[in-house]
């Protein structure tokens, strides 16, 4: 009898890994702090200076790269999902 689910390919990314993560949200004050806060909670040797930040034209909008330590998969998928349902992020890629 088959699987109903197929096994999960090997992953693209190679552990551990430094990877960027971009996150935008709405300008406001503790925006870059409260994402420091929360990618350190899933990698705890990320560090204020590996992150990059862009405010968008008019400055409504706020852009952060922040480069994480990948260790696993699971790692990764804990952290996008902080970072999806976190009511000030707007959009994680």
């Amino acid at each position: 009898m088959m699987n109903a689910m197929p096994e999960p390919t090997e992953s693209l990314i190679e552990y551990p890994s430094d990877f960027p993560i971009k996150i935008m949200g709405a300008m406001q004050d503790a925006f870059a702090q409260t994402m420091v806060e929360l990618i350190m909670l899933h990698d705890p040797t990320f560090h204020p200076d590996k992150m990059e930040m862009r405010p968008s034209a008019k400055g409504t909008y706020l852009a952060l790269t922040a480069t994480v330590r990948a260790t696993s998969r699971e790692q990764l998928d804990n952290l996008y999902r902080a970072l999806t349902s976190h009511p000030m992020v707007k959009v994680v890629l």
